[in-house]
């Protein structure tokens, strides 16, 4: 990273347990110890509301040695936009040498919760009323779709997000595309501060093409965007300060994971050396071991061929944890992974005492049917064996991947939800595990998954290599019923008696 401080970063001020969804605002206290972190990184803030929560963020900012781009959110409420314009005007007025800059709206044009001509009677407002330099801040496309908005500000403030745009783009051609956008807009409006309202890189959620969010990509586009940004002089602020969980709701994982520090105010990576994808992987590496320990014990240690399945089957408990427990936003999630990885703890110790049983030749316990499967669901039961958990794993895969199919902009990739049956999924073709009940139930979970994943992995293209690695997983885990069907439909049928006549 350049030596010095960012020029400015976005400020939600929600600790981990709060929302604006819910009206849970945090304390002034809890906001100045955020402020005196944000300082030690940054020279500024950007926030969005002026009427959120009850603190003066012009003094607390004075007090940490900010200085601070005042936000003032405008939506379809007019009753609301009046309340916001009177506050941060207020505001504004009182701390004229901490707020640097007022910004009348953010995405709002975006959001369509105005017409253009509404917005610039609300911009023209706030800036007679104001000192301080006037903005708007939105995406490129909304900027040239409505250039009559330029003339009313001081500064056009631009939003360039790589990972969402129509077409997404990598690290690298992000980097390019920012460079030219720039000097794009400053032969598009000149006279006019030309500001990048927001930039950065989530560190999770789903890849949306070659766009792929993780820690060290966030790393690496941080530290060339502020090179870039020191080079050509660009105004900046990078979006955002702290992880907010509560924007799961709204945008998937990756929407909750755009921050310098997590929601825990921990810094994600170091600005200078290396960053690690996975700081806590050798605890997740030691579950990998005790698990494939526990499994391998579990068939008693006697047949070395079972040493490699089990910790296989370990390891593939070990990222199901690791795709999971960092990301429990919610309480729908906390009862997901509660439900799942138990269950897929319990399918790893059938899959390897099958297999186990396989090897040696030892009877296996009764079919267990997908009808049957089904019929003690009705009944609020589920059925520990390995066939019904079988079914239960293949059926919700099918279920998943038409989620993802049909409405899949903010879901991921579910592969750690699946790995284990992937795995054992794969140790049936090892053990020449044919399935033996295959009603329409297994054949329509089977077979829908199978086309689902082709279908998908059509449309997300050989880009997205996360959505690669699962559609392949998904066709893995339906094939042992999809080829145990056709190769069923190849046997010749016995020839009866001819029939004269």
């Amino acid at each position: 990273m350049p030596v010095g401080k960012f020029n400015s970063v976005s400020y939600a001020p929600y600790q981990a347990w709060q929302s604006p969804l819910d009206k849970t605002y945090p304390s002034g206290a809890e906001v100045a110890k955020d402020l005196a972190l944000i300082a030690t990184q940054a020279n500024g803030i950007r926030t969005y509301s002026a009427i959120e929560g009850k603190y003066d963020i012009g003094a607390l900012a004075k007090q940490a040695g900010l200085k601070v781009w005042l936000g003032i959110w405008l939506s379809a409420n007019k009753a609301d936009n009046a309340k916001e314009m009177a506050a941060g005007i207020a505001e504004a007025n009182a701390h004229p040498n901490t707020i640097t800059r007022v910004v009348v709206g953010n995405e709002v044009l975006l959001r369509r919760d105005l017409s253009v001509d509404d917005l610039i009677t609300d911009i023209d407002y706030v800036h007679a009323r104001v000192k301080q330099p006037v903005a708007y801040a939105d995406v490129t496309d909304f900027w040239k779709q409505f250039p009559q908005v330029a003339p009313h500000v001081d500064v056009v403030m631009i939003h360039f997000l790589p990972y969402w745009e129509d077409k997404p783009l990598d690290v690298d051609a992000a980097i390019n595309n920012i460079r030219a956008t720039t000097d794009d807009f400053k032969q598009m409006f000149p006279g006019k501060v030309i500001s990048i309202g927001e930039t950065g890189w989530p560190s999770r959620g789903r890849w949306r093409g070659a766009a792929a969010p993780s820690r060290v990509n966030e790393a690496v586009f941080l530290r060339q965007f502020v090179t870039l940004a020191d080079q050509e002089g660009v105004d900046y602020n990078l979006i955002e300060a702290f992880d907010q969980p509560w924007k799961y709701q709204d945008e998937g994982v990756a929407g909750a994971n755009w921050g310098i520090w997590n929601a825990q105010r921990e810094a994600k990576f170091p600005l200078n050396g290396g960053v690690v994808e996975h700081p806590d992987w050798p605890w997740y590496a030691a579950l990998g071991a005790l698990m494939g320990s526990l499994l391998f014990w579990s068939v008693g240690f006697r047949n070395i061929r079972l040493a490699l399945p089990a910790f296989a089957l370990g390891n593939g408990f070990a990222i199901a944890c690791i795709g999971t427990l960092p990301m429990l936003y919610d309480h729908w999630l906390e009862l997901d992974a509660l439900v799942n990885l138990p269950l897929q703890a319990i399918f790893a110790f059938l899959v390897i005492r099958r297999a186990d049983a396989f090897l040696s030749h030892a009877p296996l316990p009764a079919t267990t049917s997908g009808a049957q499967t089904i019929a003690a669901l009705r009944r609020g039961r589920l059925l520990m064996n390995y066939d019904s958990l079988w079914f239960v794993f293949l059926a919700s895969a099918a279920v998943f991947e038409a989620m993802l199919l049909f409405d899949g902009r903010y879901r991921d990739a579910p592969l750690p939800v699946f790995i284990v049956p992937v795995i054992a999924a794969i140790l049936r073709f090892w053990t020449k595990d044919k399935p033996k009940s295959m009603g329409w139930e297994e054949l329509l979970a089977a077979n829908t998954l199978a086309i689902l994943a082709i279908a998908d992995a059509v449309i997300e293209g050989g880009n997205n290599l996360d959505f690669v690695t699962w559609n392949i997983a998904a066709l893995v885990l339906a094939a042992p019923i999809v080829i145990a069907q056709e190769t069923k439909r190849g046997k010749p049928k016995p020839k009866g008696p001819r029939r004269g006549f």
